[in-house]
């Protein structure tokens, strides 16, 4: 396992991507708290902004020191804070088995799916990874966990390629 850590997430490689953030390109709702800000407001940590107390709104959230000022009623609202929910889907199928010089296809995108998985792992983000080729070989659930990293290392390791691709049918299936 040591060896496919070694392999895959290269030292040079990760010190350029250790500045780098990568963040959704659009607001994204998750299900853990994260670096991506969510479309919802809440009650969280991250103060947004005050709105009027409407009949019904939990008086737990109240601003007594703005009522104390301005004795009008009103809530705090907070920012909540999403996960980015990520699946690296690899192509295993027998074209990833080309090589132009000397790597493969597949050891190329094992490099930048490890690296992508690291770099997801690393601001706390979820990332999950099926591998497939006519159909899904491996699917690996997400989860935010650093040590999450191993499992997908080690089935990077074990990637080989072999049978037609059927990209129709597995993105169906994944779908599902």
């Amino acid at each position: 396992m040591a060896d496919a850590t070694h392999h895959f997430l290269d030292p040079k490689v990760l010190n350029k991507i250790t500045r780098l953030d990568l963040k959704a390109r659009h607001i994204v709702e998750g299900f853990v708290a994260g670096m991506h800000k969510s479309p919802y407001h809440g009650f969280s940590v991250e103060f947004a902004e005050h709105r009027e107390y409407v009949p019904g709104d939990d008086i737990r959230h109240l601003d007594w020191k703005v009522f104390g000022r301005t004795d009008r009623l009103y809530i705090k609202e907070y920012e909540l804070e999403t996960n980015l929910r990520s699946h690296i889907l690899l192509d295993t199928s027998e074209s990833m088995d080309y090589a132009s010089g000397e790597q493969t296809k597949l050891e190329l995108a094992c490099h930048i799916a490890a690296s992508m998985a690291y770099l997801i792992l690393r601001q706390q983000d979820s990332v999950g990874m099926v591998c497939f080729d006519k159909e899904v070989k491996t699917f690996i659930p997400g989860s935010s966990a650093m040590g999450h990293l191993r499992p997908i290392l080690g089935t990077l390791g074990r990637a080989a390629a072999k049978n037609k691709t059927d990209l129709g049918a597995v993105l169906h299936s994944l779908a599902g």
